[in-house]
């Protein structure tokens, strides 16, 4: 379904939410793209924002969404999902009933697969524009949205694209603001039925804490004192490290005067 821009008195925004994992901590917490998705939604100016969250409703899960409704919102919808359900067709059936103009929602989630794939499915079985990466939404005129993506090495595109339109945010868009304890206890839930799909690929696969793994450092060997120096003052490129073996602090000290003497420098 697609909405008509020109017959609306304002821009609707659906700002999609998911429950977020702290990288130390792994408790649960609001996502950090989704909130910044939050934040750019807020920006907007006669901008009609809701939130739109599709999971399981328990004690930690609440918590963290109540993080989003601490930024200045008083309810957020919530789609019930059992676990290990795919949240695709719910979210691609509220999405038509709702016809917003605009879908914010970060790259990938936090927690669960985090493919960042959602974005792009939910854009095919609709029939919208994706735009990736964006950075901050210039203006909204006849219809037509002015985007500003984030490329590599902080450059910037501007793009123009016509409504609806589904976009992705990640750390170029604004930081989010501090959830504020008084209105994210004071905010509701507003539970809206919707179709439940078990996921079977996803309840076949075994998951795993993740682990660093070790890097190797290459051993360098050098004879002369420029060689040495040279290996003690590189800089390491391509985030490889190397270790300088067999040389004592007072043998490396000397080594850089030696070399200090033979480029002429000290006299």
């Amino acid at each position: 379904m697609q909405p008509d821009s020109a017959m609306t008195p304002g821009l609707e925004v659906t700002v999609l939410v998911s429950v977020g994992r702290h990288p130390l901590t792994g408790r649960a917490r609001r996502a950090d793209q989704d909130a910044r998705g939050v934040e750019l939604a807020r920006s907007l100016a006669d901008a009609q924002v809701r939130l739109l969250h599709a999971g399981m409703r328990d004690e930690s899960s609440e918590a963290a969404l109540r993080g989003y409704l601490g930024m200045g919102f008083t309810e957020l919808s919530l789609l019930e999902q059992s676990e290990g359900a795919d949240v695709l067709p719910a979210l691609a059936e509220a999405l038509d009933a709702a016809s917003p103009h605009l879908v914010i929602t970060g790259e990938r989630a936090e927690r669960g697969e985090g493919s960042g794939l959602l974005p792009y499915l939910l854009a095919e079985r609709l029939g919208w524009p994706l735009v990736s990466g964006l950075a901050a939404v210039e203006s909204v005129e006849d219809g037509v949205a002015t985007l500003l993506q984030a490329l590599p090495r902080g450059q910037r595109r501007r793009l123009k694209v016509r409504l609806p339109v589904i976009v992705t945010v990640d750390d170029a868009a604004p930081a989010p603001r501090q959830s504020a304890y008084g209105p994210a206890r004071r905010g509701a839930f507003e539970a809206t039925a919707g179709p439940v799909s078990a996921d079977d690929e996803w309840a076949s696969w075994h998951v795993q804490p993740a682990r660093p793994r070790p890097k190797r450092l290459k051993i360098v060997k050098a004879a002369s004192a420029r060689d040495r120096f040279k290996a003690a003052a590189a800089k390491a490129e391509g985030g490889s490290g190397q270790v300088l073996t067999d040389v004592t602090p007072t043998q490396g000290a000397e080594a850089i005067l030696t070399l200090l003497r033979e480029e002429d420098v000290l006299r």
